[in-house]
């Protein structure tokens, strides 16, 4: 193994972009700096520098291992803060689907951290394509998970699914009905498929076929398109029911949803459940009933086909 000083050394100086400035960050000389790099270059084998001027700089190789070293140091650092006899912080490491950290959880953390100001909530996305659970977490949220036999498992809130679009969009040429979305530019998002062939199932429509479409990769990406008025996507609520509040999006079709996936939360069973993480699980279940029943007052006055809209 590579010598850890050398290692750390390394990572300052490729992220800092020069001996000099890695030098003033650890308080070391500049030779220093230049002697550990020496010292890892001759372990590995490998320069993982260039002069370029006056600089020595990472080479596209050194920078990928940098990397790597970067994510090993700051998952030492976090296994020393969560193992560590001088534990004096209380940190809640949340890990989340990306559209749902951003447009729910996020926004809400003000006033979680206006109840408990002591407690750091940490958030890190997850994407669909991504394995179930990647990295460390003391809880997780996910939609309709599969086996969790190892795990706490406590629903948050359904989701329920109808066309959004920008209100400018809207107002621009008028929706009558669902057999109008012919004409216009339908968006579809590769890690939630099928979700505009179920609605349009529901609505009595299967065959219609829009004449543009657009794709992405991600919800999040596909989300921005819509705000940004480049065509008709599929909404989750109560997941987006602030951007609807806010404007960014409208409902042209508010009466007409289908039931999506639910949102759980996740915590491992063998895993220490301290004070400040229970608390943490008690908001967020609070927020998730009050989130459900705001969406159920907002949407109270339709139907939903064949089903109730959900209780809070």
């Amino acid at each position: 193994m590579p010598p850890l000083n050398a290692l750390r050394v390394f990572e300052v100086a490729a992220r800092a972009g020069s001996f000099t400035e890695a030098a003033r960050e650890l308080h070391l000389t500049h030779g220093a700096v230049s002697r550990q790099i020496q010292l890892l270059e001759a372990a590995l084998g490998q320069a993982l520098f260039r002069k370029e001027g006056q600089r020595m700089v990472a080479t596209e190789h050194a920078k990928a291992f940098a990397r790597e070293i970067s994510a090993a140091f700051d998952h030492i650092t976090d296994a020393s803060t969560r193992y560590g006899k001088l534990l004096t912080s209380k940190v809640v490491r949340v890990n989340a689907p990306a559209t749902f950290a951003m447009r729910w959880l996020i926004p809400k953390l003000d006033e979680f951290r206006a109840r408990h100001p002591k407690t750091e909530v940490r958030v890190s996305t997850a994407f669909s394509s991504d394995p179930m659970f990647k990295g460390s977490f003391d809880l997780a949220i996910r939609r309709s998970p599969g086996d969790l036999s190892q795990f706490e498992v406590t629903p948050l809130f359904q989701e329920w699914s109808t066309p959004i679009a920008s209100p400018a969009l809207v107002k621009k040429r008028a929706l009558r009905s669902p057999v109008d979305l012919r004409s216009r530019t339908l968006l579809f998002t590769e890690t939630r498929p099928g979700d505009w062939e179920e609605w349009l199932g529901a609505v009595g429509c299967r065959d219609l076929r829009s004449t543009q479409q657009l794709r992405f990769d991600h919800f999040f990406v596909t989300l921005q398109a819509i705000v940004d008025g480049m065509g008709f996507g599929m909404g989750t609520f109560p997941t987006l029911s602030a951007d609807r509040e806010a404007g960014r999006i409208c409902t042209p079709f508010a009466g007409e949803l289908v039931p999506g996936s639910t949102y759980f939360s996740i915590v491992p069973l063998d895993s220490d459940k301290p004070k400040h993480l229970r608390e943490f699980q008690a908001w967020l279940e609070q927020c998730s009933a009050t989130s459900s029943k705001a969406f159920e007052n907002d949407f109270g006055a339709q139907r939903l086909r064949g089903s109730p809209l959900p209780t809070g």
